[in-house]
């Protein structure tokens, strides 16, 4: 358990430290071509034991080949990271998790959907607000910095980010979109 709380306290630190960098204008993104499908894959095996402990299926549908972008590898784990952790940690055992990452048009895409608690639509407009969680989440650790953090690197990125829920007990779909690299210089890993 004092592991567990070292772990909790170890993220929140180093969120708000993200959060101040951010406001402060002091983020610095190393940024190369990246194949944002291997972040993903990387992501996603690293989340699926706490899953299959947690009894959630993991549906992945991100094809093969390459997903190129140019970006930070490292920030954009972080965003790939806090959306899935999210959609862990507001899922009930016997859910699911959906990731899905493909081209559309000029854009890399990322959807993030689970069967969990959803957002209840009075909440959704301030969801990636700082310091702004829902009531049910303000059960749970955390200052509700995660999605802010994630909607500041998607945009350092050139991209954007956006979230859906039918509503409370009714799931949530996160998408991210990321400007498609026109490279051939990412190798497939």
């Amino acid at each position: 358990a004092s592991e567990r709380n070292a772990r909790i306290q170890t993220r929140l630190i180093e969120d708000l430290l993200d959060v101040s960098r951010m406001i402060k204008g002091r983020v610095s993104l190393t940024v190369a071509p990246v194949n944002f499908r291997s972040i993903v894959d990387a992501a996603v095996e690293t989340l699926r034991p706490a899953a299959v402990a947690k009894q959630i299926a993991v549906d992945v549908e991100a094809g093969t080949g390459v997903l190129p972008v140019i970006g930070d590898e490292r920030r954009l784990h972080q965003v790939v990271w806090n959306l899935l952790t999210n959609a862990l940690k507001y899922t009930d055992s016997g859910g699911r998790i959906s990731v899905d990452a493909r081209v559309e048009g000029t854009r890399v895409i990322l959807r993030v959907r689970d069967t969990g608690e959803g957002i209840d639509p009075e909440f959704l407009p301030h969801v990636f607000d700082p310091f702004r969680l829902g009531a049910s989440i303000a059960m749970r650790r955390g200052l509700g910095l995660g999605l802010a953090i994630v909607r500041r690197l998607v945009d350092l990125h050139g991209g954007g980010i956006s979230a859906e829920s039918p509503g409370v007990g009714k799931g949530a779909t996160f998408t991210v979109w990321l400007p498609f690299a026109q490279t051939s210089t990412i190798a497939v890993h």
